[in-house]
């Protein structure tokens, strides 16, 4: 593990699909305004994917929704309909995960950055948000946290 950072665990509501990531306490997370994320109320953090593991048999309760460039992969399981992650469109090596489907306890602080989904190729331009699916970025991140 990372200095600075923990395993946080988390999952669906039916807790039939359950994953640990590896994240500092204090996180950053996006509020997306595209038509997915804001009909989902979705605010998450990314993480190189290396970071995130799914746990027991959880994939066999997955299922995939695309759309558009259908380059984001929006997971949710199959019994309760939960996205508790994703693959997002601004990070495809990467894992964007819910904050509100983090169990309790371990998140300590929560920076909330807007992304302009509606204006997705502006907003990500100008956000840093590429960046943090790339291990080598997200280590320096937290050496410095």
């Amino acid at each position: 593990m990372t200095s600075g950072t923990i395993i946080h665990s988390g999952g669906c509501h039916c807790k039939k699909v359950r994953w640990q990531v590896e994240a500092p306490p204090s996180v950053v997370v996006w509020q997306c305004n595209c038509s997915n994320c804001s009909m989902r109320g979705n605010i998450h953090f990314i993480v190189p994917s290396s970071r995130f593991k799914l746990i027991g048999d959880s994939e066999q309760y997955l299922t995939t929704y695309t759309f558009g460039s259908h380059t984001a992969k929006h997971l949710f399981c199959k019994i309760c309909g939960i996205t508790s992650f994703y693959i997002p469109r601004s990070n495809p090596d990467g894992i964007a995960v819910t904050v509100k489907c983090v169990d309790d306890g371990t998140i300590s602080n929560v920076e909330v950055k807007l992304f302009d989904g509606g204006n997705w190729e502006k907003s990500y331009e100008q956000s840093s948000i590429a960046a943090l699916s790339k291990l080598n970025a997200f280590l320096l991140s937290k050496l410095g946290s």
